[in-house]
Protein backbone atom coordinates (compact mmCIF):
# COMPACT_ATOMS: atom_id res chain seq x y z
CA UNK A 1 0.00 0.00 0.00
CA UNK A 2 3.65 1.41 -1.33
CA UNK A 3 8.58 5.00 -3.00
CA UNK A 4 16.52 12.15 -5.88
CA UNK A 5 19.19 13.63 -8.16
CA UNK A 6 21.17 11.43 -6.24
CA UNK A 7 18.52 9.73 -3.97
CA UNK A 8 19.26 10.12 -0.48
CA UNK A 9 19.55 14.17 -1.63
CA UNK A 10 15.26 14.38 -3.06
CA UNK A 11 14.60 12.31 0.07
CA UNK A 12 15.86 15.04 2.26
CA UNK A 13 13.51 17.55 1.03
CA UNK A 14 14.55 20.64 3.29
CA UNK A 15 11.85 21.58 5.88
CA UNK A 16 11.78 25.05 4.44
CA UNK A 17 10.59 24.38 1.16
CA UNK A 18 7.53 25.91 0.03
CA UNK A 19 4.53 23.36 0.72
CA UNK A 20 3.04 24.94 -2.12
CA UNK A 21 5.21 23.94 -4.74
CA UNK A 22 6.84 20.59 -2.78
CA UNK A 23 3.07 19.36 -2.02
CA UNK A 24 2.41 19.40 -6.00
CA UNK A 25 5.80 17.98 -6.67
CA UNK A 26 5.51 15.34 -4.00
CA UNK A 27 2.00 14.01 -5.66
CA UNK A 28 3.15 14.05 -9.52
CA UNK A 29 5.95 11.90 -7.91
CA UNK A 30 3.36 9.80 -6.24
CA UNK A 31 0.84 9.18 -9.12
CA UNK A 32 3.21 8.62 -11.76
CA UNK A 33 6.27 6.37 -9.47
CA UNK A 34 3.55 4.56 -7.11
CA UNK A 35 1.57 3.98 -10.36
CA UNK A 36 4.26 2.18 -11.76
CA UNK A 37 5.61 -0.07 -8.71
CA UNK A 38 2.97 -2.05 -9.57
CA UNK A 39 4.41 -3.26 -12.67
CA UNK A 40 7.75 -3.69 -11.17
CA UNK A 41 6.51 -5.76 -8.30
CA UNK A 42 5.01 -7.86 -10.93
CA UNK A 43 8.21 -8.38 -12.64
CA UNK A 44 9.99 -8.61 -10.00
CA UNK A 45 7.63 -11.89 -8.51
CA UNK A 46 9.06 -13.31 -11.13
CA UNK A 47 11.94 -14.32 -9.13
CA UNK A 48 11.41 -13.25 -5.81
CA UNK A 49 8.79 -14.59 -2.99
CA UNK A 50 6.60 -11.79 -2.15
CA UNK A 51 7.27 -10.92 1.44
CA UNK A 52 11.02 -11.24 0.84
CA UNK A 53 11.13 -8.74 -2.04
CA UNK A 54 9.21 -6.38 0.04
CA UNK A 55 11.99 -7.18 2.63
CA UNK A 56 14.67 -6.99 0.55
CA UNK A 57 13.64 -4.03 -0.47
CA UNK A 58 13.12 -1.66 2.09
CA UNK A 59 16.11 -3.37 4.18
CA UNK A 60 18.32 -2.15 1.24
CA UNK A 61 16.40 1.20 0.95
CA UNK A 62 16.50 2.14 4.90
CA UNK A 63 20.08 0.66 5.12
CA UNK A 64 21.48 3.29 2.53
CA UNK A 65 19.30 5.64 3.80
CA UNK A 66 20.08 4.90 7.39
CA UNK A 67 23.83 4.94 6.65
CA UNK A 68 23.93 8.48 4.87
CA UNK A 69 22.71 10.17 7.41
CA UNK A 70 24.58 8.99 10.17
CA UNK A 71 27.30 9.76 7.85
CA UNK A 72 26.21 13.49 7.63
CA UNK A 73 25.64 13.43 11.73
CA UNK A 74 21.79 13.39 11.89
CA UNK A 75 20.95 11.93 15.57
CA UNK A 76 19.29 8.65 15.42
CA UNK A 77 15.83 8.33 16.78
CA UNK A 78 14.91 8.02 20.20
CA UNK A 79 13.80 5.24 21.99
CA UNK A 80 10.44 6.40 21.84
CA UNK A 81 10.41 7.15 18.07
CA UNK A 82 12.17 3.90 17.27
CA UNK A 83 8.64 2.49 19.00
CA UNK A 84 6.39 4.90 16.88
CA UNK A 85 8.50 4.17 13.77
CA UNK A 86 8.31 0.21 14.34
CA UNK A 87 4.58 0.29 14.26
CA UNK A 88 3.83 2.37 11.26
CA UNK A 89 6.52 0.66 9.37
CA UNK A 90 4.95 -2.90 10.16
CA UNK A 91 1.28 -0.83 9.41
CA UNK A 92 2.60 1.24 5.80
CA UNK A 93 4.96 -1.17 5.18
CA UNK A 94 5.30 -4.72 7.05
CA UNK A 95 1.54 -5.36 6.10
CA UNK A 96 0.61 -2.58 3.61
CA UNK A 97 3.21 -3.39 1.37
CA UNK A 98 4.03 -7.27 1.90
CA UNK A 99 0.14 -7.76 1.27
CA UNK A 100 0.15 -6.22 -2.10
CA UNK A 101 3.09 -7.85 -3.06
CA UNK A 102 1.38 -11.40 -1.66
CA UNK A 103 -1.75 -10.26 -3.71
CA UNK A 104 0.09 -9.62 -7.28
CA UNK A 105 1.24 -13.61 -7.14
CA UNK A 106 -2.79 -14.13 -7.64
CA UNK A 107 -4.12 -10.76 -9.55
CA UNK A 108 -2.83 -8.77 -12.12
CA UNK A 109 -0.99 -5.41 -11.38
CA UNK A 110 -3.61 -2.97 -12.39
CA UNK A 111 -5.95 -4.91 -10.72
CA UNK A 112 -4.06 -4.51 -7.72
CA UNK A 113 -4.01 -0.73 -8.19
CA UNK A 114 -7.41 -0.58 -8.35
CA UNK A 115 -8.37 -2.93 -5.21
CA UNK A 116 -5.89 -0.51 -3.45
CA UNK A 117 -7.54 2.56 -4.28
CA UNK A 118 -10.34 2.27 -1.60
CA UNK A 119 -7.17 3.27 0.75
CA UNK A 120 -8.76 6.98 0.59
CA UNK A 121 -11.87 5.54 1.80
CA UNK A 122 -10.71 4.14 4.77
CA UNK A 123 -8.17 7.01 5.36
CA UNK A 124 -10.76 9.71 5.72
CA UNK A 125 -13.42 7.02 8.47
CA UNK A 126 -10.02 6.70 10.38
CA UNK A 127 -9.15 10.53 10.46
CA UNK A 128 -12.52 10.75 11.55
CA UNK A 129 -12.44 8.70 14.23
CA UNK A 130 -9.85 12.05 15.75
CA UNK A 131 -12.50 14.74 15.01
CA UNK A 132 -11.01 14.90 11.98
CA UNK A 133 -13.59 14.50 9.09
CA UNK A 134 -13.12 15.50 5.52
CA UNK A 135 -14.32 18.47 4.26
CA UNK A 136 -17.86 18.26 2.20
CA UNK A 137 -15.97 19.17 -1.12
CA UNK A 138 -13.60 16.08 -0.05
CA UNK A 139 -16.27 14.22 0.54
CA UNK A 140 -17.77 14.87 -2.90
CA UNK A 141 -14.08 14.14 -4.12
CA UNK A 142 -13.82 10.44 -1.99
CA UNK A 143 -17.58 9.91 -3.75
CA UNK A 144 -16.63 10.08 -7.19
CA UNK A 145 -13.35 8.12 -7.13
CA UNK A 146 -15.01 5.57 -5.65
CA UNK A 147 -17.83 5.94 -8.13
CA UNK A 148 -14.89 5.55 -10.26
CA UNK A 149 -12.90 2.72 -8.63
CA UNK A 150 -16.50 1.08 -9.57
CA UNK A 151 -16.53 1.45 -13.18
CA UNK A 152 -13.10 0.36 -13.18
CA UNK A 153 -13.35 -2.87 -11.59
CA UNK A 154 -16.73 -3.48 -14.11
CA UNK A 155 -13.89 -3.87 -16.65
CA UNK A 156 -12.35 -6.56 -14.37
CA UNK A 157 -12.79 -8.61 -11.59
CA UNK A 158 -11.06 -9.68 -8.43
CA UNK A 159 -13.56 -13.05 -8.15
CA UNK A 160 -10.83 -15.34 -9.32
CA UNK A 161 -8.81 -14.54 -6.15
CA UNK A 162 -10.88 -14.38 -2.71
CA UNK A 163 -7.92 -14.56 -0.73
CA UNK A 164 -5.83 -11.69 -3.52
CA UNK A 165 -9.07 -9.83 -2.93
CA UNK A 166 -9.22 -9.59 0.97
CA UNK A 167 -4.96 -9.06 1.18
CA UNK A 168 -5.53 -6.07 -1.17
CA UNK A 169 -8.15 -4.54 1.03
CA UNK A 170 -6.05 -5.46 4.31
CA UNK A 171 -3.38 -3.68 2.60
CA UNK A 172 -5.17 -0.74 2.13
CA UNK A 173 -6.53 -0.68 5.46
CA UNK A 174 -3.52 -0.95 7.08
CA UNK A 175 -1.77 1.44 5.01
CA UNK A 176 -4.94 4.17 5.82
CA UNK A 177 -4.38 3.37 9.43
CA UNK A 178 -0.90 4.05 9.88
CA UNK A 179 -0.85 6.94 7.74
CA UNK A 180 -3.57 8.79 10.27
CA UNK A 181 -1.61 7.31 13.33
CA UNK A 182 1.70 8.67 12.48
CA UNK A 183 0.65 12.07 12.05
CA UNK A 184 -0.05 12.20 15.72
CA UNK A 185 2.86 10.45 17.02
CA UNK A 186 6.36 11.54 18.46
CA UNK A 187 7.84 10.51 15.41
CA UNK A 188 11.72 10.43 14.32
CA UNK A 189 12.13 14.48 12.33
CA UNK A 190 13.00 14.56 8.21
CA UNK A 191 14.34 11.88 6.34
CA UNK A 192 15.76 9.94 9.59
CA UNK A 193 11.96 9.16 9.80
CA UNK A 194 11.60 7.21 6.61
CA UNK A 195 14.49 5.09 7.32
CA UNK A 196 13.43 4.71 10.48
CA UNK A 197 10.02 3.32 9.23
CA UNK A 198 12.05 1.21 6.26
CA UNK A 199 14.28 -0.70 8.96
CA UNK A 200 11.44 -1.58 10.83
CA UNK A 201 8.93 -2.41 8.24
CA UNK A 202 11.41 -5.08 6.52
CA UNK A 203 12.40 -6.39 9.68
CA UNK A 204 8.38 -7.17 9.80
CA UNK A 205 8.63 -8.81 6.02
CA UNK A 206 11.79 -10.55 6.63
CA UNK A 207 10.12 -12.51 9.64
CA UNK A 208 7.22 -13.32 7.25
CA UNK A 209 8.66 -13.98 5.19
CA UNK A 210 11.46 -16.83 6.55
CA UNK A 211 8.76 -17.64 9.24
CA UNK A 212 6.20 -18.58 5.84
CA UNK A 213 8.70 -20.41 4.48
CA UNK A 214 10.20 -18.09 1.71
CA UNK A 215 13.73 -18.58 0.46
CA UNK A 216 15.72 -15.83 -1.38
CA UNK A 217 16.49 -17.01 -4.86
CA UNK A 218 20.20 -18.79 -5.78
CA UNK A 219 19.58 -18.00 -9.61
CA UNK A 220 17.50 -14.57 -10.04
CA UNK A 221 16.70 -13.07 -13.73
CA UNK A 222 18.27 -9.83 -14.45
CA UNK A 223 15.11 -8.97 -15.40
CA UNK A 224 13.72 -9.33 -12.27
CA UNK A 225 16.68 -8.04 -10.24
CA UNK A 226 16.96 -4.47 -12.22
CA UNK A 227 12.86 -4.50 -10.91
CA UNK A 228 13.82 -4.58 -7.99
CA UNK A 229 16.21 -2.26 -8.03
CA UNK A 230 13.91 0.26 -9.57
CA UNK A 231 11.66 -0.78 -6.40
CA UNK A 232 14.61 0.27 -3.75
CA UNK A 233 15.38 3.58 -5.89
CA UNK A 234 12.33 5.13 -7.36
CA UNK A 235 9.30 3.15 -5.09
CA UNK A 236 11.03 3.26 -1.63
CA UNK A 237 13.78 6.16 -1.22
CA UNK A 238 12.46 8.62 -3.99
CA UNK A 239 8.77 7.50 -3.60
CA UNK A 240 8.06 7.17 0.10
CA UNK A 241 10.11 10.06 1.03
CA UNK A 242 7.61 12.13 -1.08
CA UNK A 243 4.67 10.46 0.63
CA UNK A 244 5.90 11.58 4.21
CA UNK A 245 6.69 15.06 2.88
CA UNK A 246 2.98 15.65 1.33
CA UNK A 247 1.25 13.50 4.58
CA UNK A 248 3.30 16.03 6.47
CA UNK A 249 2.39 19.33 4.57
CA UNK A 250 -1.43 18.12 3.43
CA UNK A 251 -4.88 17.00 5.03
CA UNK A 252 -4.84 13.21 4.89
CA UNK A 253 -7.39 12.50 1.91
CA UNK A 254 -5.06 14.84 -0.36
CA UNK A 255 -2.10 13.31 0.72
CA UNK A 256 -3.72 9.67 0.09
CA UNK A 257 -5.28 10.59 -3.28
CA UNK A 258 -2.21 9.18 -5.10
CA UNK A 259 -4.47 5.76 -4.60
CA UNK A 260 -6.67 6.98 -6.85
CA UNK A 261 -4.66 7.94 -10.21
CA UNK A 262 -2.17 4.65 -9.42
CA UNK A 263 -5.08 2.78 -10.92
CA UNK A 264 -5.03 4.44 -14.05
CA UNK A 265 -1.36 4.94 -14.28
CA UNK A 266 -0.47 0.86 -13.97
CA UNK A 267 -2.88 0.27 -16.28
CA UNK A 268 -1.51 2.18 -18.58
CA UNK A 269 1.79 1.19 -18.09
CA UNK A 270 0.36 -2.73 -18.56
CA UNK A 271 -1.16 -1.50 -21.46
CA UNK A 272 2.44 -0.56 -22.43
CA UNK A 273 5.00 -3.04 -21.49
CA UNK A 274 3.29 -6.30 -20.49
CA UNK A 275 0.18 -6.13 -23.61
CA UNK A 276 -2.43 -6.06 -20.83
CA UNK A 277 -5.73 -4.85 -22.74
CA UNK A 278 -7.40 -1.95 -22.37
CA UNK A 279 -11.52 -2.07 -22.62
CA UNK A 280 -14.09 1.02 -22.10
CA UNK A 281 -14.67 0.42 -19.21
CA UNK A 282 -10.93 1.11 -17.79
CA UNK A 283 -11.32 4.52 -19.77
CA UNK A 284 -14.56 5.20 -18.38
CA UNK A 285 -13.02 4.75 -15.03
CA UNK A 286 -9.65 6.20 -15.50
CA UNK A 287 -11.86 9.40 -16.25
CA UNK A 288 -14.13 9.46 -12.95
CA UNK A 289 -11.13 8.74 -10.73
CA UNK A 290 -8.94 12.05 -11.96
CA UNK A 291 -12.01 13.66 -11.40
CA UNK A 292 -12.71 13.01 -8.25
CA UNK A 293 -8.71 13.34 -7.66
CA UNK A 294 -9.12 17.25 -8.97
CA UNK A 295 -12.08 17.85 -6.36
CA UNK A 296 -10.23 16.36 -3.69
CA UNK A 297 -6.90 18.63 -4.87
CA UNK A 298 -8.79 21.77 -5.04
CA UNK A 299 -11.01 21.41 -1.58
CA UNK A 300 -9.60 23.98 0.40
CA UNK A 301 -7.49 22.76 2.94
CA UNK A 302 -7.20 23.85 6.80
CA UNK A 303 -3.76 25.75 7.68
CA UNK A 304 -1.47 23.04 10.00
CA UNK A 305 -1.96 23.43 13.99
CA UNK A 306 1.68 24.32 15.56
CA UNK A 307 2.72 21.31 17.86
CA UNK A 308 5.74 20.73 20.04
CA UNK A 309 5.88 17.16 18.58
CA UNK A 310 7.70 15.88 15.65
CA UNK A 311 5.45 15.11 12.88
CA UNK A 312 6.01 11.77 11.16
CA UNK A 313 7.86 12.86 8.12
CA UNK A 314 10.38 12.72 5.67
CA UNK A 315 10.46 15.54 5.41
CA UNK A 316 7.13 15.16 7.62
CA UNK A 317 5.72 9.89 4.12
CA UNK A 318 5.75 6.31 1.76
CA UNK A 319 6.79 2.19 -0.57
CA UNK A 320 4.78 1.00 -1.95
CA UNK A 321 2.45 1.03 -1.08
CA UNK A 322 3.24 -0.14 -4.23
Amino acid sequence: MNDSTTTPAVAAIPLSANPRVMVPLGLLALYVIWGSTYLGIHFALASYPPFLLAGVRFLCAGGLLFGYLRLRGVAPPSPRQWRNAAVTGILLLGLGNGLVCFAEERVSSGIAAVAVASMPLFAALFSGFYNDWPSRRESLGLAIGFAGVIVLNLGSSLSGSRLGALALLAAAAAWAFGSVWSKRQDMPSGPMNTAAQMLCGSAALLVMGFGGGERLPAHPTAHATLALAYLVVFGSLIGFSAFLYVLKHARPVLATSYAYVNPPVAVLFGLLLAGEHVGPFDLAGMAVILLGVAVITLARQKPPKLTSISPPSAAQGEAGRG
